[in-house]
């Protein structure tokens, strides 16, 4: 296996779309990821010379089909944000994407509230482009093969993390939703984002993952081979359905396949302020909040967006509490 932080030589500019010739020439496919040696941000800036200012990259040699927001919740996590740049930049080159990363950072103390924060980052992101896709991605998860392609599926919300190497490489329970996923802005926004008032929780993933049936968004798994994309699986054939209340009309959460999925997971111990705890079960019931909890209730105040080398940094206040608007009253956003 070749090593994953091996990056893109220099290749004069050409005007066609990139395509599955490129994939072919420049993905590797299992790759070895190891955190012995915490990489410096000089060392990640000079593995990658065409990212600009802000973790923005577009491939030079042809134009990108699918334009990517990848959208990281954090807070005092700065040896997984090194491995996680160092690793993720050369990984998304070699898929062609024009991308861009986000770090969303919790000014606050207290609880730590990944579910906003993502709201946020979201919100925030499309301020900036008409990205295709948002990749929701936790900084402590590293991808461990290269045609585990960060796009979305055009009808579907699709889970990108299922098997994560703590977890034995396998799902913790039939309803988990956590660790990346990938979901156009119009599902994101179908779906009302995450819900605001998961504090510190680790619930919230499972809450998008019901509100997604309750929706009719189900749960498929990726199965069907693309001829465009070779090595990949874009479409999705059904497997079986995991809620009980499934719509059978409407759109269904797809699954990478097991052995296209793989992650490894950082466990350095830091003063995050949060812990992440696999599995647990969601505490609410979406069908009754799912409406009023979400991108129409989201409250936030942006202290600082910077542009950094290797990602553009956005520092919000997002409140110390959360409180659901009135039953069947839904709330506009206030930033």
């Amino acid at each position: 296996m070749a090593g994953s932080g091996q990056s893109l030589s220099a290749v004069p500019p050409l005007n066609w779309l990139c395509g599955s010739v490129f994939l072919q020439l420049y993905c590797i496919g299992p790759l070895t990821i190891t955190f012995d040696t915490l990489p410096s941000e000089r060392t990640i800036i000079n593995k990658n010379p065409f990212v600009q200012l802000g973790g923005q990259y577009s491939p030079p040699h042809c134009l990108a089909r699918y334009k990517t927001a990848v959208i990281v919740p954090h807070r005092n996590r700065e040896r997984h944000l090194h491995h996680f740049l160092y690793y993720l930049h050369p990984f998304l080159q070699r898929q062609q994407l024009h991308y861009c990363i986000y770090l969303i950072h919790q000014a606050e103390g207290g609880p730590f509230n990944r579910a906003k924060l993502l709201n946020v980052g979201v919100r925030e992101a499309l301020k900036d482009n008409d990205w295709d896709c948002l990749l929701l991605h936790n900084v402590n998860l590293i991808p461990e093969n290269d045609y585990n392609l960060y796009i979305c599926d055009e009808y579907y919300p699709k889970h990108m993390s299922s098997a994560i190497d703590k977890l034995h490489y396998s799902l913790p329970y039939k309803s988990f939703f956590g660790g990346v996923s990938a979901l156009t802005p119009e599902h994101y926004m179908k779906m009302n984002g995450f819900p605001n008032t998961y504090w510190d929780q680790g619930g919230e993933d499972d809450d998008i993952a019901e509100s997604c049936t309750y929706l009719g968004l189900g749960y498929f798994c990726i199965q069907k081979y693309d001829s465009e994309m070779p090595h990949t699986y874009l479409r999705p054939f059904p497997l079986y359905l995991h809620f009980k209340r499934v719509r059978l009309a409407g759109l269904k959460i797809v699954r990478t396949p097991l052995y296209l999925g793989r992650y490894k997971r950082m466990d350095y111990a830091e003063a995050s302020g949060h812990e992440e705890s696999f599995p647990r079960l969601s505490r609410m019931h979406p069908r009754n909040t799912w409406k009023d909890d979400g991108m129409n209730s989201l409250e936030f105040k942006v202290l600082a967006k910077q542009k950094y080398p290797l990602y553009t940094n956005i520092t919000v206040h997002i409140g110390a509490t959360s409180i659901l608007p009135p039953e069947g009253q839904r709330t506009e956003s206030k930033a």
